[in-house]
């Protein structure tokens, strides 16, 4: 499991700086060596050469000491003491370094997994962070929904890498085996988004995930038509048919250039318009849906009771306490924030009561 970190540099930096340190502590010992070589003595005579000095310092910095070059005069025994005993510390610490900094991240990553766990909660999971799922981590974060809150599920390690960069917190594994939905914390999940390159694929992560999280709302995305209904049966609340809305956008955009435009804008947030789900605020009950439209949101669909009224049915006249409206609006307005998922969550309550 990944977590999200910002890092200065990257491992094969951190490694280089290292080797840098390793190499200029033996370097620096060999040259101090080879300018005091008449205060060495080695078992076949005096130190001669810079070969020799390199060999000593090598021997020397690593701890290994075999005693055939020692130094003989109280200078060389001194410039030891001061100079090459400190090199030799730094030498032993770069190398063990390494090893007790990767220890030490491990254990943190395990401290920061076991805290992510206990908090973690109605959170949501991507599966898949391919094309469509990177577009609904967009969509979710344009939102304002928290990048933390986000868990992503792949089998490739450079797209959680993304993930991870992105803010969200990242598993690396086959989202159809239980244990990996296990590690993104399914069980507590409020939302469930299948963004898999397969529909069979998709399938079987749906039923281990309405399995593992029953109350949680399930969107997939299938690629052939004919299998949203295996979807929905397998779990799915909303199945999305990506071929057939891009063939449908893409016909549209021949036909009416105005309309595909406008279509275009409410897929990008950014660009302008958003489609938005909310509940009614106590200052907008009694008030009609024809209201709000002066106040720059268009009400498209109002829920009431798990039943659906759209705008051109006539069914609502009033809003009331506990109405879920669907609406049209700028980017720049603002939607309180929500305790729970809104329509997923009467779905969920259909299925319950079913």
């Amino acid at each position: 499991m990944a977590l999200p970190e910002r890092r200065e540099y990257g491992p094969f930096v951190a490694i280089g700086f290292r080797i840098l340190i390793a190499l200029s502590c033996v370097a620096i010992t060999a040259v101090v060596v080879y300018l005091e070589r008449d205060g060495y003595r080695d078992v076949d005579g005096k130190v001669n050469s810079l070969l020799d000095a390199f060999y000593y310092a090598t021997v020397t910095l690593s701890t290994t000491g075999y005693g055939d070059i020692t130094p003989i005069t109280d200078a060389a025994r001194l410039t030891n003491i001061l100079l090459i005993t400190p090199l030799r510390f730094l030498f032993l610490i770069v190398l063990v370094g390494t090893t007790i900094e990767v220890l030490t991240e491990r254990s943190r990553q395990q401290f920061r997994y076991s805290r992510w766990r206990k908090r973690v909660k109605k959170h949501t999971v991507v599966i898949g962070y391919g094309t469509k799922g990177r577009s609904a981590v967009s969509a979710l974060l344009d939102q304002g929904y928290p990048a933390d809150r986000i868990v992503v599920v792949d089998l490739d390690g450079a797209n959680i890498k993304v993930a991870t960069g992105d803010g969200c917190v990242g598993v690396i594994g086959d989202a159809r085996r239980e244990e990996v939905l296990r590690q993104a914390a399914m069980s507590s999940a409020d939302k469930v988004v299948v963004a898999t390159d397969r529909d069979d694929t998709s399938v079987l992560v749906t039923l281990t995930a309405r399995r593992l999280a029953p109350h949680a709302t399930i969107v997939a995305a299938a690629r052939e038509e004919q299998n949203i209904a295996v979807l929905k049966q397998g779990g799915a609340d909303v199945v999305i048919p990506t071929a057939e809305s891009a063939g449908r956008l893409l016909g549209l955009s021949i036909i009416a250039p105005n309309a595909g435009e406008l279509m275009e804008d409410l897929l990008e947030p950014v660009a302008g318009l958003q489609i938005a789900e909310r509940e009614v605020r106590p200052e907008d009950v009694g008030l009609s849906p024809a209201r709000l439209t002066a106040q720059g949101e268009i009400v498209l669909t109002v829920i009431r009771n798990g039943v659906h009224h759209r705008f051109d049915s006539g069914g609502v006249k009033v809003f009331q306490p506990g109405d879920r409206i669907v609406v049209i609006r700028g980017t720049g307005i603002e939607s309180p924030p929500e305790e729970d998922g809104g329509a997923g969550a009467e779905r969920r309550r259909d299925r319950n009561t079913a």
